[in-house]
C-alpha cells in the first residue's frame, strides 16, 4: 500500500514503461508477494451447520463427515442385500422385449435371493455406478457452498448480505489514487479564480486539463505544472475549452472552444497557437466549409502522426475534417476544412420541419497501434448520433465506411446516452490460435442507451480485377453485444480484451471482451465524476415533443461524461468536480494478498486454484491467456499459499480440543487443499505435505472424507500404501464398508496391499472390490469366482449346522457372480463399467467361458447339426456350470443371452503375436475356441431330468429358441431337437411364464418351419398362445378360426378381434365367399363377445363388413339389457360424427326404419335434446311416426314430433298437437308461479320456471316454422290457379294457412296474457276477471320481469313473422297481401271477444301487435332513407348521361342514305332553327300568362322534357324548319333509348336516334317497318314500336 501513497504524492509513473501490461496487450510484470502466517481473526463461516453436526464435533474430536440431509442414507454394501440391478438398455440385436416383472423364484436348493426369471433383453448392472452423479453422498464439507469444481469461484468469494446483494470483495477493484498536487493547482479557490474550472482532460505522457476560461493547464507525470497554455492569446477570448486532445507523438496539444474556434499548441513553444481553425460566417461565405459561429466544439482530435490533420464535431450535429499546409516564413499556413457529417442550418423550411434534430454523442478518430495496418492511412473517425453509427474515412478524400442504425434492443423512451472507444491493432506475443494473425483487429465498441456492442475491422484481399492501387477495403463486423441495467455514459479500452463502462448512475463494470462477462463492478458515486448537459437544448424535441408511439423517441437526454472519463495504458483517469484522481485494475497477486490479509485463506487458496484452472477471469486480472504461462505464475504462489493456511490453521497446540467453528474451518481447509492439489495435478504435495498436516493434527478422518468425492470422480486414482492403509482403517472402524467399497473400485490397486485388502474384503464380505483388485491387478478373472461358487456348495449342508446370517450373507454374495460374468463377457471392468483393453478383455473372456464350459469345441465343427452325446461321468463333467445352473438357472441364461451378443464368440482369435501366443495358458487357449453352438450343446446335455425339472428347463428352451434367429450362422440344431424345444415351451410350469414362453415360441417359428403346422394346433391351444394361432391360421388362410382364436383368447387383447375381422372380409383378402360367410358365422355365434368388447367399433366393422348382422348385434345388446350400447351402437351407423369417421351423415343411404325408430326411442330416453338434430337430417320415409309418437310425447320432444307430422303431410294435427302442448306447458308455469311463494327453494323454482318459458319460446318457434312453410306452400298454389282462371277467393273463409297462423296466435297470446296478469297482480284486467279458477296473483319471491319481457317480445315476434309472411308483394295482385293479416287479425279478435268479453284483457296484446307494426314501420323508413340516397346518386348520374345525348355514327340516313344533318344539308336548317325559338318564346309567354291567371306557382323541371331535348337538338347542330314541338326522346324497347328530331320539308322529315347511334328518318323508318299510318296512331305509341332495324338483323 506504501506504493498508492508514494503515487498520490508523486502521480503515476510514467506511461511510456514498456512493460506495463495493459498497454495495447502488453504484460505487467507481476510483483513478488509474501504470505504471513498470522492474522488477527478467524473469520466464522456463515453457512448453517446441523444440530448432529454440532453434537458430534462435541463429543468427539473428529467424527467422519455424515451427511446431514435425512433423505439421503447410507448405501447398502456388497453384502446388504441386492447387488445387481437390471438394466433397461436394449438389446444389441434390438431382441423384442419379454414381459414387464416376474415372481421371485428359488432354485431347487431354494437359495437364490434374485428373481427367478430376468427377461433376456434386460442386462445386469453393478450396485455401484460408474456416474458420480449417482451417489447419494453429500457435497464435500471443502466448500462454503455446494457446489462443483467448475463452479464460478467469484460466487463463492463474495457472501451476501442480509438484504441478498452480493457485498464488496475484500480487494478493490480499482486502486484509485487522488493526484493531490494536480487536484491543489487546479481546483483550489486561487487556481479556479486564474485559470477558471476544469471542465475536460485529455490524457498521454501529459495530463492536460481544459478549463470554463479558455485555458489549457498541461502537468507531467510527478505532478508538476508543465505549461500554461492560452493567456495573452486569441484563445482566452474564444470561450471556455469544451474539448482537448493531444497528438500521438506527445508534443502537440488542441483545444476546441465554445465559440466554434479551434487552436493547436506546440508544447515546447506554447507561447502561440501554432494552428488557428476559426469558425465560418455562412452569411458572408455561404461556400465555404466550417463550424459555425457561437458552435460549440465537443469533440476534437488528431488524425495519426500528423499535427495539422485534426477532425471535430459541434453540438449541431456537424463535424469537420481540418487539413493544414505547411506554412513558410511570412505565408501563413492554410486549413482545408471538409464536412463530413451533418447538415448546415441553411436548408429549405420543408426540409427543416421534416428533419429530426440531431447532434455527435460520442466521437473518436482511431489511434495509432505498433504494428501498421490498412487502416492508418485514411484516418478513420466513427461518431455517433441518436439515430446512427457513422465510421467515415477523411483520406485521400472523405467517404463513409460504414453506416448502421440504432439496434432495436433499445428500450423506448428510455434515456438518451451514447459512447464510443478504438482499440488499435497491436502486435501479439503468441498468434492467434485461430486465425494464425500476428496481431490483433482494429476493434470498435460503441454503446447505445443500455445495449453495448463491439465491432471487428478486418481488411480485404483486393480482387485481381481491381487492382493493387486504390484505398484499401475493410470490412467491418459485429461480433458481439451486451446490454446492461442502465444507460451507458462512457466507455474505455483498460487493454486488448478489457473493457471500462461507466453507467448513469456511475456504476463502474469491467467487461471482459471475448465473451462481454463482466467480471467486476464498483460505485463510483463517491467520486463525484464531472458531467454536464450538452445536448439536451439542441434534442429538446426528441424530449419535449414527445410521441408516444415513436420508439425511436427518448425520454431524457443525459448529461456527457466522456470528457471526464479517460484510460491510457491501463488506467484510468476521472476528472470529479474537486479533484483528479486515477486508478488502476486490481491484479491477480493483489486479490490474493487482499484475501491473505483478511484471513480468507480458504478463499485465496480457492481463488489461486481458479486462476490456475482458468475456471476464473484471467484477462482482467492481469494473468496471460496461455496456460503454459498462467501456470507458472500462479503454481508457486499456490502451493506457497496452502502451506501458509495449514501453519496457520494448526499453528500451537493443533492436538487440543476445537469448537465447532474450527472443525468447520478444517474441513473447509481439506476441500479447497484437496481441489486446489488436483487441479494442479500435485499429487504428491497432497499426500506428503497436505495429509501430513492434517494427520500429525489427528484430523486424517476430515481428510478422507474430503477426498472421497475426488476419488468418486476418478480425480485421485493412485494413493501411497501407507495412507491407502489409513483411509482402509478409518472407514472400516466407523463402520463404512459400502463407501470404503466404492472408494477401492475406483483406485488403482496396483499400489495396493494385496494380502490386506483379501482379507478385510473376505472378512466383510466386500466382493465387488475384491473382484476388481484381483482383476485388475493379478488378471485373475477365476479364482474369487470359484470362491463365490464354493458358497452354493456350503448351502447343501443341513440346516441344522450353518448360521442362518452367513447364509444369507453366502447367498447375497454368490449373487454377484452374474452381473460380474455380464460385464467381463461384454468387455467391461467389473463394476465400474469402463471398457476394457481389447486384449485383456479377450482373454478374460477365454478365461470365463473355459471356467464354465472346459474342453474344446474344435472337435465338433461349427454348425454340425447331429448333436453326438458328450462322454461324461454323471456329475463328474462340468462342474462349474453344475453348480451355477443349480444355484440360480434362469440368472445365469439371462447372463448369457447378453454374453452372446458380444463378438469374441464369432471367434478368430488367432491374431496375437508370438510373445503373448507363447504365454497363453491352456485354460485360455481352451476359452479361446468356445462358441455359440459349443454353449448350447452343453447346455442341451447338462440341463436334462431328473435333477432339472420343467420350471428349470423352460428358461433354457427360452434361451435356445431366442437365440436360434439372432445367430442362424452360428447355432444349428436337429429337427427335432427343435420340436423338443418347442413343445417344451408349450408345457410350461407357471402362468408367471406364459408370455415368455408365447414370444419365444415366435422366435422360434421364425426360423423352424415344422413339418405338419396343423398338428400343433392342439398343443398351442393348450397353452394358450393365441398370439402363434394366429399366425398359422393365417398363413393356411382359415379366416374363420383366425376369428374364433380372438374369441377364444378372451379379454386380454380386446381390439384384435376388430382387425382380424377387417383382414378376414377385407377386399384385399382373396377369401371366398365360403370363407366369408364362415367369418360371419363365427361373428354371429360370438355376437355377444364381440359387440360387449366395443360397441363402437363392432358397429363400425359390421357396417363396413357385414351389414346383415346388425340384428344379431343388436338382439345381443337386447338381451344384455345394454341401453347405452345399443344407442352407441345405432349412433355409429345411423348418426356418427364426420370427425370421427370421416363421412358425413348424409352419405347413409336408406337406413333400416326399425334401426332408425330404436334410435330415436332411445334418444327421447337418453339423449332428448339431440332428437331434433337427428330428425331434421331424416328423409320423408325414413321412420314411421305411431312407432316414435309415444316416446316423442312421453319425453317432451313435441318439436320433434311436429316437425315429423308437417313432413308426413298432417300439418293442422301437428298444429293441434303444438297448441295443445302449450296449454300443457301454461297450465305448469301457472302451477309452478303460484306455489313459487310457498316454496322452500326459491333458486331450483325460478330456474325450473325458466325452462319452462324456454320450452314455450322453443314450441312457439317451432309453430312459427309450421306456419311460415305453409304459407309459402299456399301462395304457390294460389299463384298457379291465378294463371289458370281469372276467379275471385272467398274473402269471408279463412285458408288452412290462415287457420294456422290463428291457432298459432291464439295458443300464444293465451300463454302470454294469463302469466302475465299472474305475473302483474295490480293489472285492471286481473281485477275484473281474474285468470284462471283457483289460482291467485300474489308478490313472487324472484324477479319476474325478465319473465314478463320474454313472454311479450314473444308475442311481438309472432305478430313479426305475421306480417313478414303477408307483406310480400305478389304479382297482379296489390292489395292481395294484406288482406290475409286482416283476415287473420278479425278472426284472432273474434275468438278473444267471445272468450272474454272485456276488451281491457286484449290490451296488453293489442299493444303488442302495435309495436310490431312500429317496429315494421321504423325498419321501412330505415330502408326508405338508405335507398333514397342510393336512388338519388343513380337518378343523378342517369340524368347527366341523358343530357350528354348520342353522336349519330354518320351525317346520312340509314335508310335512304341522303345527308341528314351537318355541314350541307341546305339553308332550311338555320331557318328551322330560328322558327323554333320563335315558338318556344310564344310558349313560354302562354304559360306565364297562364300562371299569372290562376295565381298559382309551379317550378320549372330541371333536366326533364323539353328542356333536356332542347339540349339536346343543340349538340347536334341542327333544327328542322317546319318543326312545331322540336326534339322528342322516347325508348323503342325496355332496354333501348332513342332521340326524335323534326327535320322540316326538307325532303326528310324528323330524325330518330337509337343507343347504338344509328340515325333514320322517321319516315323511312315507318316504311321499313310497316307503320306508315302515323296520323292513325299515338305518336308515343309508334316510338315505342320503333327498333333499329341494322341491329335486329343482326
Amino acid at each position: 500500500m506504501s506504493a498508492a501513497r508514494n503515487e498520490a504524492d508523486t502521480g503515476p509513473d510514467n506511461g511510456t514503461n514498456e512493460d506495463s501490461h495493459l498497454e495495447y496487450g502488453q504484460d505487467q510484470d507481476v510483483p513478488e508477494i509474501s504470505f504471513t502466517t498470522e492474522a488477527e481473526t478467524v473469520r466464522e463461516d456463515e453457512e448453517e451447520t446441523s444440530d448432529a453436526v454440532l453434537l458430534n464435533a462435541k463429543n468427539q474430536r473428529y467424527q467422519p463427515y455424515q451427511p446431514t440431509s435425512p433423505d439421503i442414507a447410507e448405501k447398502p454394501s456388497s453384502a446388504d442385500g441386492s447387488l445387481s440391478i437390471p438394466d433397461d438398455t436394449p438389446s444389441l440385436q434390438n431382441s423384442i422385449t419379454s414381459s414387464a416383472g416376474r415372481r421371485s423364484r428359488l432354485s431347487p436348493y431354494a437359495r437364490s435371493p434374485t428373481p427367478s426369471l430376468r427377461p433376456f433383453d434386460r442386462r445386469f448392472q453393478a450396485r455401484i455406478s460408474s456416474s458420480p452423479q449417482n451417489s447419494p453422498r453429500a457435497a464435500s464439507p471443502a466448500f462454503l457452498q455446494p457446489h462443483s469444481r467448475q463452479t464460478s469461484v467469484n460466487s463463492l468469494l463474495v457472501p451476501k448480505n442480509e438484504e441478498g446483494e452480493p457485498d464488496q470483495p475484500p480487494w478493490e477493484v480499482v486502486r484509485w489514487t487522488k493526484l493531490r498536487k494536480i487536484s491543489g493547482h487546479a481546483f483550489s479557490e486561487i487556481g479556479k479564480r486564474n485559470f477558471g474550472r476544469p471542465v475536460c482532460i485529455a490524457i498521454s505522457t501529459s495530463i492536460a486539463l481544459g478549463t470554463s476560461k479558455g485555458t489549457i493547464l498541461v502537468f507531467d507525470y510527478n505532478q508538476n505544472l508543465k505549461s500554461i497554455i492560452g493567456p495573452g492569446t486569441k484563445a482566452v477570448e474564444s470561450g471556455a475549452v469544451t474539448s482537448i486532445t493531444i497528438a500521438a507523438d506527445h508534443s502537440t496539444v488542441a483545444g476546441g472552444h465554445a465559440t466554434g474556434h479551434i487552436f493547436t499548441w506546440d508544447l515546447a513553444k506554447p507561447a502561440k497557437p501554432f494552428l488557428h481553425i476559426p469558425p465560418v460566417d455562412r452569411r458572408r461565405f455561404p461556400e465555404a466549409d466550417g463550424h459555425a459561429i457561437d458552435a460549440a466544439i465537443l469533440h476534437l482530435g488528431f488524425l495519426g502522426m500528423r499535427h495539422t490533420a485534426l477532425v471535430s464535431a459541434d453540438d449541431k450535429g456537424m463535424a469537420f475534417s481540418h487539413l493544414a499546409t505547411r506554412g513558410m516564413g511570412s505565408v501563413a499556413r492554410s486549413v482545408k476544412t471538409t464536412r463530413i457529417l451533418g447538415r448546415y442550418p441553411e436548408a429549405t423550411p420543408s426540409l427543416i420541419r421534416q428533419r429530426k434534430p440531431s447532434s455527435v454523442l460520442a466521437f473518436s478518430p482511431l489511434p495509432l497501434g505498433n504494428p501498421e495496418h490498412a487502416s492508418d492511412t485514411m484516418g478513420l473517425v466513427a461518431m455517433l448520433t441518436p439515430y446512427l453509427l457513422v465510421i467515415v474515412s477523411t483520406t485521400p478524400i472523405a467517404q463513409t465506411q460504414y453506416k448502421t442504425p440504432r439496434p432495436k434492443e433499445v428500450a423506448a423512451h428510455s434515456a438518451m446516452t451514447a459512447a464510443l472507444a478504438w482499440f488499435p491493432s497491436v502486435k501479439l506475443k503468441v498468434p492467434n490460435a485461430a486465425t494464425s494473425e500476428s496481431s490483433s483487429r482494429v476493434k470498435l465498441v460503441y454503446c447505445w442507451s443500455n445495449v453495448l456492442m463491439v465491432l471487428e475491422v478486418t481488411e480485404v484481399e483486393p480482387s485481381v480485377s481491381s487492382g493493387a492501387e486504390g484505398p484499401p477495403n475493410l470490412q467491418f463486423r459485429s461480433r458481439s453485444r451486451w446490454k446492461a441495467q442502465e444507460g451507458i455514459v462512457a466507455a474505455q479500452w483498460l487493454g486488448r480484451s478489457v473493457l471500462a463502462v461507466l453507467t448513469i448512475t456511475q456504476q463502474l463494470v469491467i467487461l471482459e471482451d471475448s465473451s462481454l462477462r463482466e467480471t467486476n463492478s464498483s460505485d463510483l458515486v463517491q467520486k463525484h465524476i464531472f458531467h454536464a448537459d450538452l445536448f439536451s437544448q439542441q434534442l429538446n424535441m426528441l424530449v419535449e415533443q414527445l410521441d408516444e408511439e415513436d420508439a425511436s423517441m427518448h425520454g431524457v437526454v443525459a448529461d456527457a461524461f466522456y470528457m471526464s472519463f479517460r484510460a491510457y495504458k491501463g488506467r484510468l483517469f476521472l476528472l470529479g468536480f474537486n479533484e483528479l484522481s486515477f486508478g488502476t485494475l486490481s491484479n491477480w497477486a493483489d486479490r490474493l494478498l487482499a484475501l491473505m490479509e483478511e484471513g480468507s485463506h480458504i478463499g485465496a487458496i480457492a481463488l489461486a486454484t481458479s486462476y490456475y484452472t482458468g475456471e476464473a477471469d484471467k484477462v482482467s486480472v492481469g494473468l496471460p491467456d496461455d496456460d503454459a504461462s498462467r501456470h507458472r505464475l500462479v503454481r508457486d504462489k499456490l502451493l506457497e499459499m496452502i502451506s501458509a493456511s495449514l501453519r496457520f490453521t494448526f499453528g500451537g497446540d493443533g492436538r487440543g480440543s476445537r469448537d465447532t467453528a474450527s472443525l468447520i474451518q478444517i474441513q473447509e481447509l481439506a476441500g479447497a487443499c484437496v481441489t486446489a492439489c488436483v487441479g494442479i495435478e500435485e499429487m504428491d504435495f497432497l499426500f506428503d505435505d497436505v495429509y501430513t498436516a492434517f494427520s500429525e493434527n489427528d484430523a486424517e478422518g476430515v481428510f478422507f472424507e474430503t477426498l472421497e468425492s475426488s476419488i468418486m470422480d476418478d480425480y485421485v486414482k493412485i494413493i501411497p500404501p501407507t495412507v491407502l492403509k489409513d483411509l482402509v482403517r478409518h472407514y472400516t472402524d466407523r463402520g463404512l464398508h459400502s463407501r470404503l467399497e466404492e472408494l477401492l473400485c475406483h483406485l488403482d490397486p496396483r499400489t495396493m496391499d494385496l494380502d490386506q485388502i483379501t482379507v478385510l474384503c473376505k472378512r466383510n464380505h466386500l466382493y465387488d472390490a475384491l473382484l476388481y483388485v484381483w482383476d485388475q491387478a493379478l488378471d485373475d478373472y477365476t479364482t474369487i469366482l470359484g470362491d463365490l461358487l464354493g458358497f452354493v456348495e456350503n448351502q447343501k449342508a443341513p440346516q441344522a449346522q450353518t448360521d442362518p446370517m452367513e447364509t444369507a450373507q453366502n447367498i447375497s454374495s454368490s449373487s454377484k457372480i452374474f452381473p460380474y460374468m455380464s460385464y467381463i463377457l461384454t468387455g467391461r471392468i467389473y463394476p465400474i463399467g469402463h471398457e476394457m483393453e481389447e486384449g485383456k478383455a479377450t482373454l478374460a473372456k477365454a478365461e470365463i467361458y473355459n471356467f464354465f464350459f472346459p474342453g474344446s469345441s474344435r472337435a465338433v465343427p461349427n454348425g454340425d447339426s447331429r448333436m453326438q452325446p458328450l462322454k461324461r461321468q454323471a456329475d463328474a463333467s462340468f462342474p462349474n456350470l453344475r453348480k451355477v445352473l443349480d444355484f440360480d438357472a434362469p440368472s445365469f441364461l439371462s447372463m448369457l443371452n447378453e454374453a452372446f451378443e458380444d463378438p469374441f464368440l464369432n471367434g478368430g482369435h488367432d491374431n496375437f503375436s508370438k510373445d503373448t501366443s507363447s504365454r497363453l495358458t491352456e485354460a485360455q487357449r481352451s476359452g479361446l475356441s468356445v462358441s455359440r453352438q459349443w454353449i448350447v450343446r452343453i447346455l442341451l446335455e447338462v440341463m436334462v431330468p431328473p435333477r432339472y425339472e420343467a420350471e428349470d428347463t423352460v428358461y433354457l428352451d427360452m434361451f435356445v429358441a431366442r437365440s436360434l434367429p439372432k445367430f442362424p450362422q452360428f447355432i444349428l440344431l436337429p429337427g427335432y431337437m427343435l420340436h423338443r424345444i418347442l413343445t417344451g415351451l408349450c408345457k410350461y410350469a407357471s402362468e408367471d411364464v406364459a408370455e415368455d414362453c408365447q414370444l419365444s415360441v415366435e422366435y422360434l417359428l421364425s426360423v423352424y418351419q415344422p413339418p405338419d403346422p396343423q398338428s400343433l394346433v392342439p398343443l398351442l391351444s393348450e397353452a394358450g398362445f393365441y398370439r402363434v394361432l394366429r399366425s398359422i391360421y393365417r398363413a393356411e388362410n382359415e379366416y374363420a378360426k383366425l376369428v374364433q382364436t380372438c374369441f377364444d383368447e378372451g379379454p386380454a387383447n380386446e381390439d384384435i378381434v376388430f382387425d382380424c375381422v377387417a383382414e378376414s372380409l377385407g377386399a384385399s383378402t382373396a377369401a371366398s365367399e365360403k370363407q366369408a360367410d364362415d367369418v360371419r358365422n363365427v361373428i354371429e355365434r360370438n355376437a355377444a363377445q364381440f359387440v360387449h368388447r366395443d360397441a363402437k367399433a363392432a358397429a363400425a366393422t359390421i357396417e363396413q363388413f357385414a351389414p346383415p348382422l346388425h340384428e344379431a348385434m343388436l338382439k345381443a345388446l337386447d338381451e344384455a339389457s345394454d341401453d347405452d350400447g345399443q344407442l352407441q351402437y345405432l349412433q355409429t351407423i345411423l348418426d356418427p360424427s364426420e370427425e370421427a369417421t370421416g363421412r358425413p351423415r348424409s352419405s347413409i343411404k336408406d337406413p333400416n326404419k326399425a334401426f332408425v325408430e330404436l334410435y330415436v326411442r332411445l334418444l327421447c330416453e337418453h339423449d332428448p335434446h339431440h332428437v331434433n338434430d337427428y330428425i331434421e337430417g331424416l328423409k320423408t320415409g325414413d321412420l314411421r311416426l305411431e312407432e316414435v309418437l309415444p316416446a316423442l310425447e312421453n319425453s317432451g320432444v313435441v318439436d320433434a314430433a311436429v316437425i315429423l307430422m308437417a313432413r308426413e303431410g298432417r300439418v293442422r294435427d301437428a298444429m293441434s298437437r303444438l297448441t295443445r302442448h302449450l296449454e300443457t306447458l301454461k297450465a305448469a308455469l301457472l302451477g309452478l308461479l303460484n306455489a313459487a311463494a310457498d316454496s322452500p327453494d326459491v333458486a331450483n323454482t325460478a330456474e325450473a320456471t325458466q325452462d319452462l318459458v324456454a320450452s314455450i319460446q322453443r314450441l312457439s318457434r317451432v309453430g312459427l316454422w309450421l306456419c311460415q312453410g305453409q304459407t309459402r306452400s299456399a301462395q304457390q298454389q294460389r299463384s298457379q290457379v291465378r294463371r289458370n282462371r281469372r276467379g275471385k277467393v272467398d274473402d269471408e273463409e279463412l285458408s288452412m294457412s290462415e287457420m294456422l297462423w290463428l291457432d298459432l296466435i291464439d295458443a300464444v297470446v293465451q300463454v302470454a296474457k294469463q302469466a302475465t296478469e299472474f305475473l302483474q297482480p295490480d293489472s285492471s284486467s286481473n281485477k275484473a276477471d281474474g285468470v284462471d279458477a283457483g289460482i291467485k296473483p300474489h308478490e313472487h319471491p324472484f324477479d319476474t320481469s325478465k319473465m314478463t319481457a320474454e313472454l311479450r317480445n314473444l308475442v311481438q315476434e309472432t305478430f313479426t313473422a305475421l306480417l313478414s309472411a303477408t307483406s310480400v308483394p305478389r304479382a297482379n295482385e296489390s292489395l292481395g297481401a294484406n288482406v290475409s293479416f286482416l283476415r287473420i287479425l278479425r278472426a284472432f279478435l273474434s275468438r278473444a271477444s267471445a272468450s272474454s268479453p272485456s276488451l281491457s284483457n286484449l290490451r296488453a296484446v293489442l299493444s303488442t301487435i302495435f309495436s310490431a307494426y312500429s317496429y315494421e314501420e321504423r325498419l321501412l323508413d330505415l330502408a326508405n332513407r338508405l335507398l333514397d340516397k342510393d336512388l338519388f346518386v343513380h337518378v343523378s348520374e342517369a340524368a347527366t348521361l341523358r343530357r350528354r345525348g348520342w353522336r349519330p355514327l354518320g351525317q346520312v340516313c340509314e335508310g335512304c342514305g341522303r345527308r341528314s344533318w351537318g355541314p350541307g344539308t341546305g339553308g332550311y336548317v338555320w331557318e328551322a332553327w330560328q322558327k323554333r325559338n320563335e315558338e318556344d318564346e310564344r310558349a313560354r309567354q302562354q304559360r306565364q300568362e297562364s300562371q299569372s291567371a290562376t295565381k298559382t306557382t309551379e317550378l320549372p323541371r330541371n333536366g326533364k322534357g323539353k328542356a333536356v331535348q332542347e339540349e339536346a337538338q343543340h349538340d347536334l347542330n341542327m333544327a328542322p324548319p317546319n318543326s312545331t314541338r322540336g326534339v322528342e326522346a322516347s325508348a323503342a324497347t325496355p332496354n333501348e333509348e332513342k332521340g326524335e328530331l323534326d327535320a322540316g320539308n326538307g325532303g326528310s322529315g324528323p330524325l330518330i336516334i337509337f343507343s347504338c347511334r344509328h340515325i333514320f328518318h322517321r319516315i323511312c323508318l315507318e316504311q321499313m317497318q310497316g307503320t306508315g299510318d302515323g296520323a292513325m296512331r299515338d305518336k308515343a305509341e309508334r316510338l315505342m314500336d320503333f327498333v333499329c332495324p341494322l341491329c335486329v338483323s343482326e
